[in-house]
């Protein structure tokens, strides 16, 4: 099953003698599953297309399905939804701060579906013991190292059972070893789970766990 479905996808940022071209007829298929890396140097539009992917910024030109839904001419409520089959993992874990680790990964799983405290609250020790962090639940980000809160961050993506996981730059801001301890979960939980990843990476020592890899270079993709 095709999770994600590109077609001559073209994007600008911008307007008048001011519009740039980022995005240049972009052609991608992602089926249900897949590990996809998208690789390339700054500025090559990776973030951009991700975003798109996302349902984050709206499709201008081209074709963009989920699902064998069109992104299109999406309405926001229409985006707002994409968005809630979706699990986000960023280079910098976006925890809320006052929250801890399980009230962080609760607060995922509220918002995607209509369950009771007392199951948000199992679900989320649930995970959190998948991700390593059985015995950090009750404990706040800033007393978690950052492998740790990217962990909490892993879990809060994959709590709400989202068909696809989207991240950017995960390892960046880790070491050699956590970072690659944080691909291996991901992976793992990939595979257990029948989830689809793509994930945006400059770390090339993490590309093994890919079952594709596609490299962007000013805008366009090659290696499809």
């Amino acid at each position: 099953m095709e999770v994600i479905d590109i077609q001559n996808l073209n994007h600008y940022f911008g307007q008048g003698t001011l519009k740039k071209q980022v995005l240049f007829q972009i052609n991608l298929k992602i089926t249900e599953g897949e590990i996809v890396i998208l690789t390339g140097p700054s500025g090559s539009g990776k973030t951009t297309l991700l975003s798109l992917i996302g349902g984050l910024r709206s499709v201008q030109e081209g074709s963009l399905q989920h699902f064998e839904k069109e992104l299109r001419g999406a309405s926001e409520e229409q985006l707002v939804q994409t968005r809630r089959q979706i699990g986000y993992i960023f280079q910098a874990h976006n925890l809320l701060p006052f929250l801890t680790a399980r009230q962080n990964v609760q607060m995922s799983i509220e918002l995607q579906e209509h369950l009771g405290g007392r199951e948000t609250e199992e679900r989320a020790a649930l995970i959190l013991e998948k991700v390593g962090l059985g015995h950090r639940i009750d404990y706040y980000p800033d007393s978690l190292s950052g492998g740790q809160k990217q962990r909490v961050a892993i879990a809060r993506a994959l709590a709400g059972n989202p068909p696809l996981v989207l991240a950017d730059e995960p390892t960046a801001a880790l070491d050699s070893k956590t970072g690659r301890d944080v691909v291996n979960l991901m992976q793992r939980l990939a595979k257990e789970q029948r989830r689809t990843i793509v994930l945006v990476t400059h770390d090339n020592r993490i590309l093994d766990i890919a079952d594709r890899i596609v490299h962007m270079e000013d805008g366009r993709l090659c290696g499809c």
